[in-house]
């Protein structure tokens, strides 16, 4: 533990883990989302070897150290066991501060790639040597999405946001949980930053954008998508924009854009709450085939029972 942010961790012979707070005594203490970090034996050890610096538990501002659990390599929502505390991971990796030592020294840092964040939601006793063990796997239902709305104005207070309020309201109808909203300026770089954050740390289901897709020379929300996809799913943006063709056709002018990141859904929306509202009406019914594919949890593309109620709604069957 340690007092302050952005130090070296001491080691403690025992650690009182504080329900929904974290590791009493501990700077990251808090009710938020990092509570506790976690690094794994292993990972601190290949360190050492690699590049042949004594570094120490806690260096890294670690609060616990696993042997025989590749914490990184689960999923975000996974339930741990340590001692007489109960861990939920909240995050995967985490940029490196702008002080940290280790990095200055040797040009690179394991928390970025192999550092887990974790809340506490039963606290008690954890001490060198406890047993640590997986109680829950994550990636549980229901989904977790983002929202994130690309305004220049909105972002400068000039103008309410109206459409990303429309799209989370219509997600937590739909059962999803939205973890994270997001008002962001027109422009690619920020939209990367927190598409590859939210895909890669938060470990989101679905991140659906809001604006930034039309002809605008600020409107590069397309760009910025396609810049962090890993593969793309152009069906989704096609199927939006041939069901607004049947109610303007300007809907032929934007350049919206669906893809993967890793296992994350990224689908950009139109600007407007009306719009945003029609193209969901178009994928919100079999978009969670699709989610269950990525999560490991479907293997075919069979039609689902949602799915059918919509298709005779519809008229399709």
């Amino acid at each position: 533990m340690s007092p302050q942010k952005g130090t070296a961790k001491h080691p403690v012979s025992v650690g009182q883990f504080l329900e929904n707070w974290g590791l009493e005594g501990d700077a990251h203490g808090g009710r938020w989302h990092r509570q506790i970090s976690i690094l794994a034996a292993e990972t601190i050890e290949a360190f050492r070897r690699d590049y042949g610096v004594d570094v120490q538990y806690g260096d890294f501002g670690e609060n616990l150290v696993l042997q025989g659990i590749d914490a990184a390599a689960l999923p975000v929502g996974t339930k741990l066991q340590c001692g007489a505390a109960v861990l939920e991971i909240t995050q995967i990796g985490k940029e490196c501060h702008q002080s940290c030592a280790i990095r200055s020294i040797v040009g690179d840092c394991i928390m970025p790639r192999s550092g887990v964040f974790a809340r506490v939601i039963h606290g008690g006793a954890v001490r060198p040597g406890d047993a640590a063990h997986i109680l829950e796997t994550g990636n549980v239902h229901p989904y977790k999405a983002a929202v994130i709305t690309l305004s220049d104005k909105g972002s400068r207070h000039e103008r309410a946001d109206t459409s990303g309020p429309t799209v989370v309201r219509r997600l937590e109808q739909a059962g999803y949980t939205v973890v994270e909203t997001l008002l962001l300026p027109d422009g690619e770089e920020p939209l990367k930053t927190e598409l590859c954050r939210l895909a890669d740390q938060e470990q989101v289901d679905l991140i659906l954008t809001t604006g930034g897709t039309g002809f605008s020379l600020r409107d590069v929300t397309p760009e910025a998508t396609l810049a962090v996809a890993t593969r793309l799913v152009p069906g989704i943006a096609e199927a939006m924009r041939a069901a607004s063709m049947t109610i303007t056709r300007r809907a032929m002018l934007s350049r919206a854009v669906s893809v993967i990141r890793g296992r994350t859904v990224i689908i950009n929306l139109p600007g407007s709450p009306k719009a945003c509202e029609e193209c969901m009406d178009v994928f919100m019914s079999v978009l969670s085939h699709g989610l269950d594919v990525l999560r490991g949890d479907a293997g075919d593309c069979g039609m689902m029972p949602n799915e059918v109620a919509y298709a005779v709604e519809h008229k399709e069957i």
